[in-house]
């Protein structure tokens, strides 16, 4: 079993005799009075002035922010000790700083109590009276002037572990960019729990704890938000019309703190049945002074092909400035990169009867092919995706600190992301005579499917496709907060905000050549079950003889999401130990889309020039190489496209599909009341947090007239409908320290997902895939009508903080789902629908069965799991051994839904949720010292479905073999300021397996690379 080694691996490191000593031991804490450095604090804020002090020592200080608030910090100027600094901080306050293994706790001095106050006062109603602790943490940008150690470095989110009163997980700027990440996903697969998907050989969505990626919601400092990008693969999902966040819109390097909150609490607003992540950008009053950064990269894909650029460039930068009660930050980062995925697919496999032996006298053969009981592959083909990709990011703050009660901050971001791409396959078709196969039974014991591993065809057809696109994703966002403490013991807080996420697709353009029943076409399976090949002894597929033009086609698709979010909360300290809570939200988001066509060209009659004309010549077609097992020939776009009068051919209104335009408006008000309260539970501080939120969604899903199926009576009024709902989300949640460094944490709560959009929205859409004649056409439309997703949850973890730097933990979670959402099919006669017969697909008439599919609410579900991590540093070895440490987590999940009508058999089955991995790890081991250091990372999830299909007769099921990504990096310091790096992802080229059937058959097998890339860090 995959997990094994990591398992007997925690144990060994947890139970070592040489650990147990270093996680009794309480060392003293690490403040030498040799380690001075120059300070330069102005006079200012004392919670202000101890923030930069934290960032300036990279230490975390714990504090109550009610015995702060008010309180003026003097300047400090000069070289100092970190302690000589908090005693001038302090010296006129009334507060103290006490030294921790690692930080320092801020309280109340002690004042000396008559003896009869200390009797009337026993030690339990002490403790709880004793004020709930927060964390100052440290925030770097990421540069080289910070740490000497990779366990320092992980500290300050540990620290926010330890203080959040819920399930949280977080990520500091050190953890995001000492490991390599080409995005924020690649950044976040790290945290317990969460598996991604890879576009390109670098992440895009993720799941969370065994849920998929609609089930988590994504803020950016504090705001919910939506990224949307696509794949050029319709196997991955292609433009996603979900509320999943497509993370590769932004680089790892925008961000300084990533916060994961695996449960619910009622401050936070509803929509994360899985969880909520909340992306955190830099602001000026981070940093102690001005602040300047720069980080340069050049790498390479081992993929990319020589007709794109080999030297990929990635920069980042960061400006900070402050004056004295004013700050401005402006951060930037840029890269383009070249990639090349390639691989084999079928375009999935398929029973079939129809096909007929090459010799009419092999009875034997015919009688195999007529039993239905053959599995072949639809079409299988080699297949290369190459892109440019440029990807450009900007965040800027701009704080404002008038007076201590008052903190004001506008953050604007900008994200864009362009992808250049050119898509090419090589396909078998029309493979209809057979000369001789060979077949092997899926389940090997007699009872499986009959798979045609081998085939000989005669008089089949290669089909060459050549494909060309652009698109792009742009994310703007803007965000006024204010914090404000109207007194001593009441603050508000308020935002004000507006994103949008637009997705552009403004031309696809396809051409596919073909060589008609020209070939004799063997393909092969046996050598390597999941990377087919195809080959003709008889024809030349990189000479022109026989190809034709068979068709040019041309498409856009857009999609435009925006949010805007108004929030008013209130903090009320109640007393030193209790706090209530309570605020009011709003939010509305609009999310809108439509795809436009144009198709049948040469033969159409809209063919501006040399309609019908099919025949090549030598300028019109090219030799592809880029694959590396086989080059063909294909047409040239550019070339075929002039010749028929389509040079910068442009899709118009006219060619706008009606039943693809939808919009969806959603209108949310809420509101919550919180109450905290610290007590002492034999003689041990326990933190309980009670709280309600009441919310209520207007929802409105429209589209226009006639465009969709069953819309009723032509009218050129659009179709709306309107619908609201409501519901109470209470959470509980418990956090005790009942030993030194032990905590248990306890949470029951109920929170909701809101359904997919594309299953809200107002639209129809017939598939357009190739199909026989036997073949039943597919019809999607969506349900407005759906109640979102509702869980009861269950947490708990017990926490173990030891040896200073180490943390073992375990955790248990539990959803109880209710209105999961399923896929119901019913049989149609297109006609019935009332939709227009230019959208039937190839060799359909308004006559034929379609399949039409709708979402519907079905029955409970549930989902539990449990998840284990470790983190430490090897300091018991001896040198240089001490130097190691390592990071290690590992989640087991478990859940089962109902599928209705599972491959249109009638049947409905119990399968696994939609992008559950059963077993997912993360294993990094890491080597530092002041000068270089090193890290080798390694991720793991085992086998996940992508989808369950209700109606395709192909498969009952889609998803991914099990996968290890292993990325190494290290770093050598020239000095204080500079810094070298060298970084390399996916050391192995691992092989992404998409199967089709739960039994296993091969769908898409691709490569997608190593990446390299050398760089530079500097920081002043």
């Amino acid at each position: 079993m995959p997990v094994q080694p990591v398992f007997y691996l925690v144990l060994l490191l947890l139970f070592s005799p040489a650990v147990w000593p270093a996680a009794q031991h309480n060392p003293e804490p690490q403040h030498k009075a040799a380690d001075r450095q120059r300070y330069a604090l102005p006079a200012q804020p004392l919670a202000a002035a101890l923030l930069q002090f934290a960032r300036q020592i990279n230490k975390p200080l714990l504090y109550n922010p009610a015995q702060l608030a008010g309180l003026q910090a003097p300047a400090v100027a000069g070289e100092f000790t970190a302690d000589e600094v908090l005693q001038q901080l302090l010296a006129q306050q009334p507060l103290e700083a006490i030294p921790q293994a690692s930080g320092w706790l801020i309280k109340a001095k002690v004042v000396t109590a008559t003896p009869v106050a200390a009797q009337a006062k026993p030690e339990a109603v002490a403790k709880a009276s004793a004020p709930a602790m927060e964390v100052i943490a440290v925030r770097a940008n990421g540069g080289v002037h910070r740490h000497n150690s990779a366990a320092a470095a992980l500290s300050p989110a540990k620290v926010l572990k330890r203080q959040a009163m819920i399930a949280q997980d977080s990520l500091v700027a050190e953890d995001i960019t000492d490991f390599p990440a080409l995005n924020v996903a690649n950044a976040i697969s790290r945290v317990p729990g969460i598996s991604i998907t890879r576009e390109w050989g670098e992440g895009r969505q993720i799941s969370l704890r065994g849920l998929g990626p609609d089930f988590t919601r994504v803020q950016v400092n504090g705001m919910e938000t939506l990224g949307t990008s696509s794949s050029p693969m319709d196997a991955r999902g292609a433009l996603s019309r979900s509320r999943a966040f497509d993370f590769n819109i932004f680089a790892a390097e925008l961000f300084n703190q990533i916060d994961v909150k695996k449960s619910y609490s009622a401050e936070q607003e509803e929509g994360g049945i899985a969880g909520t992540v909340n992306l955190r950008t830099a602001k000026p009053f981070d940093y102690a002074a001005d602040k300047a950064s720069i980080s340069a990269q050049l790498g390479s894909n081992s993929n990319a092909s020589s007709n794109l650029s080999s030297a990929d460039p990635r920069l980042s930068a960061l400006l900070s400035k402050r004056w004295s009660d004013i700050g401005a930050l402006i951060s930037l980062t840029y890269s383009s990169r070249a990639t090349n995925e390639y691989g084999s697919n079928t375009t999935r496999w398929r029973r079939e009867s129809g096909k007929q032996a090459a010799d009419p006298n092999n009875s034997a053969l015919q009688s195999l092919l007529d039993s239905g009981e053959l599995w072949f592959p639809r079409g299988q083909r080699l297949s290369v995706w190459q892109n440019q990709q440029k990807r450009l990011g900007i965040t800027a703050a701009l704080q404002y600190q008038p007076v201590a009660q008052l903190n004001l901050l506008l953050d604007v971001m900008h994200g864009r992301l362009e992808n250049q791409l050119s898509e090419h396959h090589h396909a078998v078709k029309d493979n209809n005579l057979v000369q001789n196969l060979i077949w092997r039974d899926s389940k090997g014991d007699g009872s499986g499917d009959k798979e045609v591993v081998y085939a000989s065809y005669k008089n089949a057809s290669w089909r060459n496709e050549n494909r060309q696109d652009y698109n792009e994703s742009v994310f703007s966002q803007i965000s006024f907060t204010a914090n404000w403490a109207l007194s001593n013991n009441l603050q508000l807080r308020a935002m004000l905000g507006h994103s949008s996420s637009d997705y552009r697709q403004p031309l696809l353009s396809k051409l596919n050549i073909e060589a008609k029943q020209q070939a004799d076409i063997v393909t092969d399976f046996t050598r390597d079950a999941f990377y087919g090949r195809s080959y003709s002894g008889n024809f030349d597929v990189t000479a022109l003889p026989g190809y034709t033009v068979r068709d040019l086609f041309f498409q856009s698709n857009f999609t435009y999401s925006d949010f805007d979010n108004a929030k008013l909360d209130f903090t009320w300290q109640l007393n030193d130990s209790s706090v209530l809570t309570f605020g009011v939200h709003h939010k509305t988001f609009n999310n809108s889309g439509f795809q436009q066509e144009a198709s049948g060209f040469p033969y159409s009659s809209t063919t501006p020039l040399n309609q019908g004309v099919v025949n090549l010549n030598t300028d019109q077609v090219q030799l592809f190489n880029g694959h590396p097992d086989q080059s063909w020939l294909q047409g040239d776009i550019t070339a075929l496209q002039a010749f028929y009068g389509l040079a910068g051919f442009a899709l118009t209104d006219a060619d706008t599909i009606a039943s693809s335009v939808y919009r969806l408006t959603e209108q949310t008000n809420a509101g919550y009341l919180q109450y905290q309260q610290e007590f002492a539970v034999a003689g041990a501080p326990l933190r309980a947090s009670l709280g309600l939120r009441y919310f209520h969604t207007q929802l409105a899903s429209q589209a226009p007239p006639q465009g969709l199926a069953n819309s009723g009576p032509a009218s050129s009024e659009p179709v709306n409908v309107a619908r609201h709902y409501t519901g109470y989300l209470p959470g509980l949640d418990i956090s005790y320290e009942f030993a030194d460094d032990m905590l248990w944490r306890f949470g029951l709560s109920k929170n909701i997902t809101r359904p997919s959009l594309s299953d809200l929205a107002l639209f129809t859409n017939v598939t357009q895939t190739s199909l026989g004649e036997t073949d039943i056409g597919q019809i999607s439309t969506g349900n407005p009508q759906l109640k979102p997703f509702s869980a009861n949850n269950l947490d708990t973890a017990l926490e173990w903080y030891f040896a200073d730097t180490g943390l073992f933990s375990v955790a248990l979670f539990y959803k109880d789902i209710e209105h999961f959402i399923a896929i119901e099919t019913r049989p149609v006669i297109y006609r019935e629908l009332g939709l227009p017969a230019s959208l039937l697909p190839e060799g359909k008439t308004v006559d034929d069965v379609f399949n039409l599919f709708s979402p519907q609410n079905g029955g409970p579900s549930s989902i539990k799991g449990v998840e284990l991590a470790l983190q430490r540093q090897l300091d018991f070895l001896p040198a240089p051994f001490n130097q190691f440490g390592i990071a290690v987590n590992y989640t087991w999940a478990d859940g089962n839904t109902l599928y209705r009508n599972v491959q249109n058999s009638g049947e409905d089955h119990i399968k696994a949720f939609a992008g559950l991995s059963r077993h997912s790890y993360n294993l990094a081991l890491y080597y530092d010292t002041p000068r270089w250091g090193a890290r080798l990372s390694s991720a793991y999830r085992s086998r996940y479905i992508t989808v369950v299909e209700s109606g395709s007769i192909d498969d009952d099921e889609r998803g991914y073999h099990a996968s290890t990504n292993v990325d190494f990096s290290a770093f050598y310091r020239l000095n204080d300021y500079i810094k070298l790096n060298i970084e390399a992802l996916n050391l192995t080229n691992l092989r992404e397996e998409l199967y089709s059937d739960s039994s296993d058959r091969a769908y898409n097998s691709t490569y997608s690379g190593r990446t390299y890339m050398l760089g530079v860090t500097a920081e002043f």
